[in-house]
């Protein structure tokens, strides 16, 4: 029994450190519609901001970043499209994610 006892709390010691190897690769903001700026072209910039009071971030996007409107992958232009339509641009929230290693926008999500 007391050998199980002290395998036991071993292998619970080993994996603790294991833990403390975690590395965030990717951020998540919820940014009000008003508050996103989209890029001009594929490979362009996005510019958002969290809050009223924070100031805006420039990430450049890429030929991979995603855009997605109410689950559906669509292209820049008809992701563009897609949100010229809506009116409460402050109630709705886009979410960007953002690669940290690469500097680059990965997706945009949106769902109203």
């Amino acid at each position: 029994m007391f050998i199980r006892s002290l395998l036991a709390a071993l292998l619970l010691a080993l994996s603790v450190p294991a833990a403390a190897d975690f590395e965030v690769v990717s951020q998540a903001y919820e940014v009000p519609l008003a508050d996103l700026r989209l890029p001009g072209t594929v490979n362009g910039t996005v510019s958002f901001r969290e809050c009223e009071t924070c100031t805006y971030q420039t990430v450049r996007a890429t030929a991979t970043t995603v855009y997605q409107v109410n689950g559906q992958a669509l292209s820049l232009q008809d992701f563009q499209k897609e949100l010229e339509g809506i009116q409460a641009r402050g109630d709705v929230i886009a979410t960007v994610l953002h690669h940290l290693e690469s500097d680059t926008i990965e997706a945009i999500y949106v769902w109203f």
